[in-house]
Order: structure tokens, then C-alpha cells, then sequence
């Protein structure tokens, strides 16, 4: 394919319908585009997308996901480009801000003018991929981006959800830069609703295995709906397969026929503040460093958002930096700048080379970009190798200065002095024990006792430690072999809850030292009784599980809201902090609530916990009244490996799930691969398809289906057979 640059001019005339001639090329192009490439559908609605060259793949899967839910890639840009509030109105305007703090249009389209020509007419296949779509569905309204632009693809390169732009505080930002106008209102999220953000990845070596092959469990907690799953393949020898992020042209997390690749959250530190000492001289603005003051550079930043009478109204911000970044903040008379990594470029090549690598060492070639700042990954190949990989961006720091609050940024020794060789990184490659898992927590219990020994690496290499669901999973995973991939299944979603096992025998210990003639002693006599027998196992039928859940919710709030100055975690704070008081206080706080909604504290989890997929808006609405589906098992905050981030909704007394499990895949690397895997609810966003929830009962009880990844797995299983828009 012929690399064509295309300019931001362009892109306006082309949005303004100015140009019939550059319609009637583009509209040439984009039939000769789709004569290359072939979407096959299986029978559940998952796009296998061929085509001759790479770009005609990348064309074809970025229609395909156009195709299943154009709102949600659109959505995607909306935010990425910072133009939601084009579409959202005036409270999206924070967001938006704080996007262009770092993305900025004539800096992306020097991106891509001066990205390599391979990356060039991927960039081009992809916007051709969209833009076909929308000439081919006039019936399709875009909110706000009429027309795509390769370059727009460099301002969401990178795939993770949450990235490292949204450590921002809307709410904070708005405070400093929101002076000039009305206050919008945040609303706070209750604690006890935000589930933990973050995924599973476990690889197990062959020895483990009963077939003598490589296994890779896949396992991401993202919003629910978050990603496509799709194969991709090219006769220049791409085939990857896996979730793929809305709009983006590459598989986030997933396999190819040699190698895969599972990304899990990380907790190392990437992400840094500086507290600025900011000095008023000569009516300009300077910042202290070292001995020297530095002038405080500015940008004006114009924000476009939709009035309530539609029309486009703007609001214009001065935006501050110094050599650390963008001022995000005020904090105790200091302006706090924020540094972080932005390279666009880079990600979106990192993003895309590792799924053509074919073995450890290639796919250790790709992360020599260092373009990946916010994932762990766990990796498996068909040679039988393992590894776990740190983040590749982490920056070097003086280990002297606690990195995870403001440092001074007018002392020259917190600056960052470039970053770590991936040497210096947490690492393991086929370690003895025969496994590998992380869930989000620090890299320091990867392999049990073979992992890499905290000692050995700065403390910003990890600012959260162990978690419940990494105390659950190395429990699994010691001493145990003869794997195969209905056992990793098994394993993923294995029902212990091991926060539990180690709270409630604490709360228990509380109403056995109650004095006989505490009406807590009768009050509570059943529902201790209750839990002191659990198995600590969740279940459809278990009622354990629901009083223990809305118990330790309660709890939660309670002592998040309590001061915190030993810096301890939530877990410890609950079992060590909160007191008999607070913990008996919460469980009748818990069984009162089950006693009104549910009419006994007594209620089976599969009555209260459920899956419900009414209409195909981003933000779903859920209704009592409604048919919904149960689900067993839990948020992950206990421990539950599968996790189900649910609570109740305005109107509703049952818990509904937004988060958690979204993509589930287990790989078998053999001589062939093979794979089995879940998309929570289907893979259409369109209420009228089959595939908008057709995987929704499989989905809430781990019922893995098939992955058609070889074409003899597809005989029998196909749908439709088309080129795009053809």
C-alpha cells in the first residue's frame, strides 16, 4: 500500500464535506481496501478479519468493530483526543482538560509524519477502516468525530484501561484551573462500589502439564463491554487473536500461533508528582530549582462543549508546566506538576510488534521500546518458555525520596535521570517452581520462593504489595501439577475467598467475648453461627457469602472514611484497627439491610448478585423488575480470583455487575495452539443482534467455549462470509 500523509487541514476540509474530489478517491481507495479483506463470523458473532497485507487486516478489523459497536469506539476518541464534552456537555469539560494537558493534535500529526511507513499505512488502513463504515451506514450518527484521521490513532496507543493520564484528579484539577467559572459537580463513588481495577495472568511451564505444553490463562478485570475479541490475520503473516480495546488496531491481550501475552495492571511506580515552589516576580511566574528560578511556561487550552440547546460553546484555560509536566493541582501553597509517560509513537509500535513476535526473545526485542508504563506481563510461548515482564517504562529515582507523595520538585535530586534498563527490572524467566502469576500485585510472590527478592530493587518498583487474590492464587498453585486447560479453568475460577477466612474469624472472636446478657448476643446468635461454618467458598446458593459480603462492605466504608496514619492497608485496618464495636455494628448494619430488601438476613448470593444487560448504553441501567442472571462468585476484593464488581443501583435492592471478568482465555502452546475463552455478555453492542448477550449464561458460570482460531475449527461454525460493506 502506497503511505500517504495526511494533514490536520485535510482532515477539517475532509469533516466539512469540502472536498467532493478527495470523497470520490477516498471512497476508491476504500473499495479497493475492502476487496482485500474477508470478515468471517462464527456462530457467535466474533469477526475472523483476512486480509493480503497487514494494513488490509487493520482495515478490516477496525470495520468489523465498527460494525459491533461504532458508539463505543467513537467513545474511546471522544476521551483519547479530549473532546467528550463536544458530545457530553459542560461536565466533561475536567476530563477533557486534563487529556489536553498532554495530547495535542499538531504534536500527534508530527507523530505520524515522522512514524516508519509500515506504521504509516496502518495508522491509514485504520482511519479508511472507520471512515468506510460511516459512508456505508449513513443511518449511523457519530456524536461528535465525523471523520477519522490516522493520526488520531497515535492519541490511544497504549491499551490499558484506566492509563496513566487518569491518576489525574478531575476533581482536583478543576479546583485549580476552574476558578475562572461555575464549579461542576463530581459525585463520589461509595468506596465500597469501586472495585478493585486489574486482571489475572497465571503461565504454567510444560513440566506442569499433563500434555507437556505451555498454558496461559488470560484473565482481565476491566468495565465490563470494555473490549472487542476478534482474530486478525494477514498473508504477511500476522495472525493474532484476543480482546482487542474499541478502536485500537492491535490485540491487547491474547495469543498468536507461538507466543501469549496477558496484561496485568501494575504497581509499580510510574507516575510522579513534584511540588513546585511557585515565585511571583515581575508580574510573571517562576518555579524554584536548585538555586535558580525557572520561568513557569503556559499553553492556552480552548475546551469545546455542548450547550443544552446543542449549539458548541468554549472554555479557554491557561495551562501551567515546568520541566516535570503539566500543573495538575494545588497542595499546601505548592503547585503540583505530574510526570509521566508520553510516547505515543513508541506505544503504538510496542503495542503492535509484540503481537507478530513469535518467541520470547522477539517479543523481549519489542519491549526495548520502553513504551509501556502501567502493565505487568505474563507471557508463554510453544517452546515451553514462561516469563514475567515489570512495566518497561520506570523511570530511575533517588530510592532516598518517597515517591508515592508530592516530592519537592525545587530540589534537582528528585528529578528522574532517565529510565531503567530492562535489566535493572523485576524479571523471571523459567523459574524452577514451574509457574508464574500475577494479579496485580508486586512482582515479589510471582513464583513463590524463585520470584525476585524485594531487596534487590528500589521501593518504587512495587507501592502495593501482596493482595487477597495473590494469597489465593500462589495457595493454587504450589505443589500442583498435571495441569491441563480444563483444570486452569478450574483454577481461575476456584471459589475460596481467603479475606474472608483471615476477617471473619476476628469478628466471630468479637461476639464470643460479648458478655451473656448483650442483646447483641441473641441478636446476632444465627448469623454467627452462620459464618463460623462457612467454608469461606462463594456459591449461587450460598448464604454465607451474601451476609460476609454485605458485612465486609460496610466495614470498608467505615474505615475508609477513619484516619489512616499508619499508613496500614484496608485488610489490616479492618482486622486490626476497626474494633469489636465497629465490627459487630456493621453485621447488624448488614442483616438489617438483607432483613428490608430481602426480607431474611438469610438469602441465598445467586438472589442478590446478578448479571443484566438491558439496552446498549455505555453506562447501563438495571431494573429490579428486569429478567437478570445470577452470578457466584465475587467482587475480587476478598480474594475470588473470577471477579464480579457489582452493587446496588438507584431503584434496585439487587446487585447488578458493571466490572471484573470481561475476557476470559485459556492457551494451550502445542504443536498447534489452541484456546478456550469468554466474552461477558456477547460480543455485539446492538440490542437486536444475538450476539448482544448470547454468552451471558456461560459467562456467569465459567463455561469456556471454543476459540476458532485454525480454520478446521471453523468449518461448521460460520455465520457469514463477506468483504466490508460488500
Amino acid at each position: 500500500m502506497r503511505v500517504k500523509q495526511r494533514t490536520f487541514a485535510a482532515a477539517i476540509t475532509l469533516s466539512l464535506g469540502l472536498a467532493t474530489t478527495a470523497h470520490a478517491d477516498d471512497e476508491a481507495r476504500w473499495r479497493s481496501e475492502a476487496q482485500a479483506v474477508t470478515i468471517t463470523r462464527d456462530d457467535w458473532g466474533i469477526a475472523h478479519v483476512h486480509g493480503k497485507t497487514d494494513a488490509d487486516a487493520v482495515f478490516g478489523m477496525a470495520y468489523a468493530q465498527a460494525e459491533d459497536d461504532f458508539n463505543r469506539v467513537e467513545t474511546n476518541y471522544l476521551n483519547s483526543l479530549g473532546r467528550l464534552a463536544e458530545a457530553e456537555g459542560e461536565s466533561a469539560i475536567w476530563s477533557d482538560l486534563r487529556q489536553k494537558l498532554f495530547i495535542d493534535p499538531a504534536e500527534l500529526q508530527r507523530q505520524y509524519a515522522k512514524s516508519p511507513a509500515w506504521l504509516q499505512a496502518l495508522m491509514n488502513a485504520w482511519a479508511d477502516g472507520l471512515n468506510d463504515y460511516l459512508a456505508k451506514h449513513p443511518q449511523v450518527h457519530p456524536r461528535v468525530i465525523q471523520h477519522f484521521e490516522p493520526w488520531m490513532a497515535l492519541s490511544f496507543s497504549e491499551g490499558s484501561i484506566g492509563g496513566d493520564i487518569e491518576r489525574v484528579s478531575i476533581k482536583e484539577l478543576q479546583a485549580f484551573y476552574g476558578h475562572d467559572g461555575e464549579a461542576v459537580a463530581i459525585v463520589e463513588t461509595p468506596s465500597s462500589w469501586a472495585e478493585p481495577s486489574g486482571s489475572n495472568g497465571i503461565a504454567i511451564a510444560p513440566k506442569l502439564t499433563t500434555n507437556g505444553h505451555a498454558l496461559l490463562l488470560i484473565n482481565p478485570h476491566t468495565s465490563f463491554y470494555f473490549r472487542s475479541e476478534l482474530q486478525m490475520s494477514s498473508d504477511a503473516g500476522l495472525d493474532a487473536y484476543g480482546a482487542v480495546t474499541w478502536g485500537q488496531f492491535f490485540i491487547y491481550q491474547g495469543f498468536n500461533p507461538h507466543i501469549g501475552w496477558m496484561h496485568t495492571s501494575t504497581t509499580a511506580d510510574a507516575v510522579d508528582e513534584f511540588a513546585e515552589t511557585i515565585v511571583h516576580k515581575d508580574n510573571k511566574l517562576f518555579y524554584r530549582y536548585g538555586s535558580e528560578l525557572r520561568p513557569v511556561s503556559t499553553r492556552r487550552i480552548t475546551v469545546p462543549y455542548r450547550k443544552t440547546d446543542g449549539s458548541i460553546a468554549e472554555r479557554t484555560f491557561t495551562a501551567y508546566f515546568t520541566h516535570h509536566g503539566p500543573i495538575v493541582r494545588e497542595k499546601d501553597g505548592k503547585w503540583i506538576a505530574i510526570a509521566l509517560m508520553n510516547k505515543p509513537l513508541e506505544a503504538l509500535e510496542q503495542s503492535w510488534l509484540r503481537t507478530k513476535a513469535t518467541d520470547y526473545a522477539g517479543y523481549m526485542k519489542v519491549a526495548e521500546l520502553q513504551a509501556n508504563s502501567s502493565n505487568n506481563t505474563i507471557f508463554a510461548d510453544d517452546k515451553g518458555e514462561i516469563a514475567y515482564l515489570h512495566p518497561q517504562f520506570i523511570p530511575k529515582r533517588n530510592d532516598r525520596f518517597d515517591y508515592t507523595k508530592p516530592v519537592d520538585g525545587s530540589d534537582p535530586a528528585t528529578d528522574w535521570k532517565g529510565l531503567h534498563a530492562l535489566n535493572e527490572l523485576p524479571h523471571l524467566l523459567n523459574p524452577a517452581n514451574g509457574w508464574i502469576m500475577n494479579t496485580n500485585d508486586w512482582p515479589y510472590s510471582a513464583a513463590g520462593p524463585y520470584s525476585p527478592k524485594r531487596e534487590n530493587y528500589p521501593r518504587y518498583m512495587d507501592t502495593v504489595g501482596e493482595n487477597p487474590r495473590g494469597v489465593h492464587a500462589t495457595m493454587l498453585l504450589t505443589g500442583k501439577q498435571g495441569f491441563t486447560m480444563e483444570s486452569l479453568i478450574s483454577t481461575a475460577f476456584d471459589s475460596y475467598l481467603p479475606e474472608f477466612a483471615r476477617q471473619l474469624p476476628i469478628l466471630v472472636h468479637d461476639y464470643d467475648a460479648l458478655p451473656a446478657s448483650d442483646p447483641l448476643k441473641q441478636k446476632l446468635a444465627g448469623q454467627i453461627a452462620m459464618l463460623r461454618n462457612w467454608d469461606y467458598r462463594w456459591g449461587i446458593a450460598s448464604m454465607p457469602t451474601t451476609l460476609a459480603v454485605f458485612w465486609g462492605d460496610i466495614l470498608w466504608d467505615k474505615m475508609d472514611k477513619a484516619d489512616n496514619a499508619e499508613g496500614l492497608s484496608m485488610y489490616d485496618r479492618m482486622a486490626e484497627k476497626a474494633g469489636a464495636k465497629a465490627r459487630l455494628e456493621a453485621l447488624v448494619e448488614a442483616s438489617d439491610r438483607l432483613q428490608k430488601d430481602f426480607g431474611s438476613w438469610g438469602t441465598p448470593w445467586g438472589e442478590v448478585n446478578r448479571f443484566q444487560r438491558l439496552t446498549s448504553d455505555i453506562v447501563q441501567p438495571f431494573n429490579d423488575s428486569k429478567p437478570s442472571i445470577p452470578v457466584p462468585f465475587t467482587s475480587s476484593r476478598w480474594g475470588s480470583l473470577a471477579s464480579f464488581g457489582a452493587h446496588r443501583w438507584p431503584g434496585t435492592k439487587r446487585y447488578y455487575g458493571t466490572s471484573g471478568n470481561s475476557f476470559v482465555a485459556v492457551v494451550e502452546f502445542g504443536d498447534k495452539v489452541h484456546a478456550r475463552a469468554i466474552t461477558a455478555g456477547g460480543e455485539s453492542g446492538h440490542t437486536d443482534s444475538p450476539h448482544f448477550k448470547d454468552e451471558a449464561e456461560r459467562y456467569t458460570t465459567g463455561n469456556l467455549r471454543q476459540v476458532y482460531f485454525w480454520p478446521e475449527e471453523l468449518k461448521g461454525h460460520v455465520e457469514q462470509v463477506y468483504h466490508p460493506g460488500m
